[in-house]
């Protein structure tokens, strides 16, 4: 035994050290190769003062996540990084002391003066999690968790050999959470550079025989556009989240993969993620209290964030539910209250004072046959303040390859189905959508 004080490190080192623990780039390593690693690095902190905050740049390798999980047992305050992009303003809005790189850890100077968050996770001597917002409508917020409270909900969970993708990215509460989950039940990660390679990504969940996926919706439609469907034969569970899924699109996925149990997960960087009970495209919460406000989802939780360090509050209210910005429609199963992700407050378009949901129109273009992909956003209008614009993939074999042609089509198609402010008046034409670095559609960098 390593001697961990930690209750999660207690556990990761309850586990057979045969056993397989994680896959990074086709080396595999068990969890006796992963605490010696842990055990590395905690030699490597010994020299830092306690509370420490550390930035971690990386992916799924051996040493990123031995370095988070030394930290963890240090009880330091971790900032984890995807790559060296753009993070120099994140380190000052993180207050980082130390950056670890490629099994070095540098020095930043002058030490950053601390928010009292900070001050106050410290003298409870927990390690602590500070998470950066994805920044869409602005500056990045840098959320701040106390991560011995968020790994606690990982403790009840039982021992279980499987293989499990780590997609999301190692900045995201959502890959974290699938790293935490994976290893509180003694499981094997398994990861890729190229996650954006959906045929390298197919053929290795062939190869490994990956069960459990955790993917976005836009992953799982591009999946089925590349026509890699054969490749996922071994996933039995399919978990998505991130964006809003559209009815079609569950629809094709369920008759694809008929024996897949497809399950939908609610969280954010602030409240963490929800226990939920799907039924069809709708999901309930248990374990965090919510209420509804002007169709926003609020929510309040024991794992939420203990607050930003860089923003003000005022997203949460003076009961501590915070407004999540997902607008939701409510569904009643055996008395039970179950919701509907039907959009995001802050994507909403106006046209001419009408409110439009683009999550709406999108489910309503994708029902025409030959619609691959589409995405819907505001643009500015002079007379109306804005109209609406569509960018579609088509299959070129069932529509036509001409942008008034399709136009057309569309707006015929949406006539049936939604009043005349809702439907597009411009549409563009793609070979493909882009998805960001966090494998959805965003809308907001594109409405005006």
């Amino acid at each position: 035994m390593a001697n961990f004080t930690h209750f999660f490190l207690k556990k990761l080192d309850s586990f057979s050290k045969d056993r397989k623990a994680l896959i990074y780039e086709n080396t595999t390593y068990n969890y006796e190769d992963l605490i010696q690693n842990i055990l590395y690095k905690i030699k490597k902190l010994e020299k830092f003062p306690e509370g420490s905050i550390i930035g971690i740049i990386g992916d799924y390798d051996i040493d990123n996540i031995s370095m988070l999980l030394a930290c963890i047992e240090k009880r330091f305050i971790v900032v984890p990084f995807v790559n060296n992009d753009e993070i120099s303003n994140k380190l000052h809005e993180g207050q980082v002391d130390f950056l670890y790189y490629q099994d070095n850890i540098k020095t930043l100077s002058p030490p950053f003066p601390k928010h009292q968050i900070l001050q106050d996770l410290k003298k409870l001597t927990k390690s602590g999690l500070i998470l950066f917002s994805s920044g869409s409508t602005g500056k990045p917020k840098a959320i701040v968790h106390n991560l011995d409270n968020l790994l606690n909900s990982y403790m009840n969970k039982n021992s279980k050999t499987m293989n499990i993708l780590l997609f999301l990215m190692f900045d995201h509460i959502g890959g974290l959470n699938t790293l935490f989950h994976t290893l509180s039940i003694g499981a094997c990660g398994i990861a890729i550079k190229e996650r954006k390679d959906i045929y390298l990504l197919a053929k290795t969940i062939q190869k490994y025989q990956i069960s459990l996926l955790p993917a976005s919706p836009s992953l799982l439609n591009l999946v089925l556009l590349s026509d890699v469907s054969s490749y996922l034969d071994c996933v039995k569970i399919i978990t998505y989240g991130t964006e809003s899924m559209p009815d079609s699109l569950l629809l094709r996925l369920k008759k694809t993969f008929p024996k897949v149990k497809f399950h939908q997960t609610f969280g954010t960087t602030e409240v963490g993620i929800a226990q939920t009970k799907t039924s069809e495209n709708t999901f309930k919460l248990e374990g965090m209290e919510y209420k509804i406000k002007n169709g926003e989802l609020w929510i309040k939780s024991k794992t939420q964030t203990l607050g930003y360090i860089n923003a003000d509050n005022s997203v949460f209210d003076n009961d501590g539910f915070f407004a999540t910005g997902d607008l939701v429609e409510v569904t009643y199963k055996d008395n039970q209250e179950y919701l509907k992700i039907i959009g995001r407050s802050k994507e909403i378009i106006n046209v001419g004072g009408e409110k439009v949901s683009p999550q709406e129109i999108e489910n309503t273009i994708l029902q025409i046959n030959g619609i691959q992909d589409c995405i819907v956003y505001g643009e500015y209008n002079p007379i109306t303040g804005q109209s609406i614009t569509t960018e579609v993939v088509i299959d070129n074999n069932i529509l036509p390859n001409d942008k008034m042609e399709l136009k057309k089509i569309i707006r015929e198609f949406c006539k049936n189905s939604l009043p005349k402010y809702k439907i597009p008046t411009k549409v563009i034409l793609m070979e493909t959508l882009n998805l960001g670095t966090r494998f959805k559609k965003s809308r907001l960098n594109k409405t005006s």
